[in-house]
Order: structure tokens, then C-alpha cells, then sequence
């Protein structure tokens, strides 16, 4: 099935894809929107995206992503057969040959989501490859919110939000998506940093009791658990680097992750789209 519409909001002032997007519309058999948001902020150029969408669905892909033909049909076909308000499905990386074995081997850039027809965890959601109903977007405060524009999160944020409202959100395996990864991803730094930044995601909803209930007490178990883990995750890298490399990134992207959740505790946010210099942030106020 073809879309209705394709809206394109470009994040680059001086309009870098203006013309690649005119050149694709003069043949596109359905309307494609293009505009441009100068501000450098990804939630407010998502929030852009959603505002031009006029279509009862919003289907939601990363510019670096591909879709197969069957993508958008059957992930309509999944919203009608179990009366959901959104459907997520997965992202099937696509490692290049020049990879190092160790990459290849550790399957770092895989990320699970959920069971197939079921319900996804609040905590497993992201708008990377999304068919969400359009009202339900529209209707929520941003609906993404800027304070996260250059941290990242944004979208485990609203999916978080709307999940606390009820929303029933299903997991499809075969509505899939292919990611080529980028050569400049393809290092050690990079995949720590991407699991710190998604362990600061986690302990910043987590701390506004998106994830369940919170009690006296609860902050400081969550840190002790936290610096339990980390330590035994660090110890075990080390411990298993004999028996390969990927066996010990896997454990220090674990460790990675729950120094973010510490971090997170303490105000400090890591600037995935921005500068690399650590500032204070307040999302979680």
C-alpha cells in the first residue's frame, strides 16, 4: 500500500535536501510536504513532521532507515487486527562487510522491542519505525518535547507518556525495517556512548515514575542497584576478554548503561545531537 501523503521536514537552515525532495515529488503518485525547520532540536523537528501530517495514521521512519513494499500495509493490517493505537516494529541492521569481526560477532546494534501481536513494555518504545493513530499524537502536549532535542529521548519520552494514558501499543516482527550502519558507528566509543545516552533515558522516565510507582527509598535503591550492576558488568568485561572481544563490549555497553542511569540521577545528560561537553538538564524536573 502507498501512503496518502510523505511529509519531509528538513533540520538543515540552509535546505540542504530541498532538492532531492522537489526532484522526488515531481513523480510521487501521492503529495509529499516539505519544509524546514532551522533549529537544531530533533524533537522539534519531529514535532514539525506531525503538525503537516494531515492522514488519520502517522507511519514514522529515521532518514537513515529503509522500508520494504509490504512495510506500511502490514503494519495497518496489524493496528486492525488487534484494535491498537499504534503498531512498532523492528530494525534489522545492516553491518557493512568492512566491519571489524568483533562488531559482526557482537550484534551491538540490534535492539529488541517486543512479542509479536503483543503489547510492547513502556519501557522498549521509540518512533524509529512507528505507525501511530494521528489524534492520539496531536492531542499529547509537544506532542515531543524540546528539552530533549539535543539529548535524545525524546521519543521514549511520548511513547512512555501515551502508554501511562492506556494506549494499546502492539509489536509486529514482520513490519521491519533495514538501518544501513554508518561507517563512523562502527567503533567502541560509539556503542558506549549510544548506551550510556539510552541509560540516561531509562533513569530519567524512571524517575518520573513512568515505569511504575515510586516510593521513599526508591531513588537510592535504584542508584545502589545500579552501581552494583555496573561494577559486576565492568568486572565481568574484563574477565571475559580472553574469550573475545565481543564477548567484553557486550558487558561494558552494560556497564555503559547503568553509569547513564547514575548519571541521569545526578542532572548530568550526555548530548547525543550536540556538543559533546556534558550540561545539566532539567526533563526530569
Amino acid at each position: 500500500r502507498a501512503p496518502d501523503e510523505i511529509v519531509v521536514v528538513d533540520n538543515d537552515p540552509a535546505a540542504s535536501a530541498r532538492d532531492t525532495v522537489r526532484d522526488f515529488a515531481a513523480t510521487a503518485p501521492f503529495a509529499v510536504h516539505y519544509d524546514v525547520q532551522p533549529v537544531k532540536n530533533i524533537a522539534l523537528t519531529r514535532n514539525r513532521t506531525v503538525a503537516l501530517a494531515r492522514g488519520r495514521w502517522l507511519a514514522m521512519v529515521d532518514d537513515d532507515e529503509r522500508v520494504p513494499s509490504h512495510w506500511l500495509q502490514t503494519h495497518l493490517e496489524m493496528a486492525a487486527a488487534c484494535a491498537a493505537d499504534g503498531v512498532l516494529g523492528p530494525v534489522i541492521p545492516q553491518i557493512p562487510p568492512q566491519a571489524a569481526a568483533w562488531i559482526r560477532r557482537g550484534r551491538f546494534f540490534e535492539y529488541g522491542g517486543g512479542v509479536d501481536g503483543r503489547p510492547v513494555p513502556p519501557s522498549a518504545m521509540w518512533v524509529n519505525n512507528a505507525l501511530l493513530d494521528a489524534g492520539m499524537v496531536k492531542a499529547e502536549p509537544g506532542p515531543f518535547d524540546a528539552r530533549y532535542g539535543l539529548t535524545g529521548g525524546e521519543d521514549s519520552d511520548l511513547m512512555s507518556r501515551l502508554a501511562a494514558r492506556g494506549r494499546r501499543i502492539i509489536w509486529s516482527d514482520q513490519a521491519y525495517v533495514t538501518e544501513p550502519v554508518e561507517a563512523r558507528r562502527l567503533n567502541l566509543r560509539w556503542i558506549l556512548l549510544r548506551a550510556l545516552s539510552g541509560g540516561q533515558d531509562y533513569a530519567t522516565l524512571w524517575s518520573q515514575g513512568r515505569f511504575g510507582t515510586l516510593h521513599a527509598g526508591s531513588h537510592v535503591l535504584f542508584f545502589l542497584r545500579s552501581l552494583l550492576q555496573m561494577t559486576a558488568a565492568a568486572g565481568l568485561a574484563l574477565m571475559l576478554l580472553p574469550a573475545g572481544r565481543h564477548h567484553c563490549v557486550a558487558w561494558l555497553r552494560k556497564a555503559a548503561a547503568n553509569a547513564g542511569k547514575i548519571s541521569a540521577l545526578f542532572g548530568w545528560r550526555y548530548r547525543e545531537y550536540g556538543a559533546v561537553a556534558p550540561v545539566r538538564s532539567d526533563a526530569d524536573s
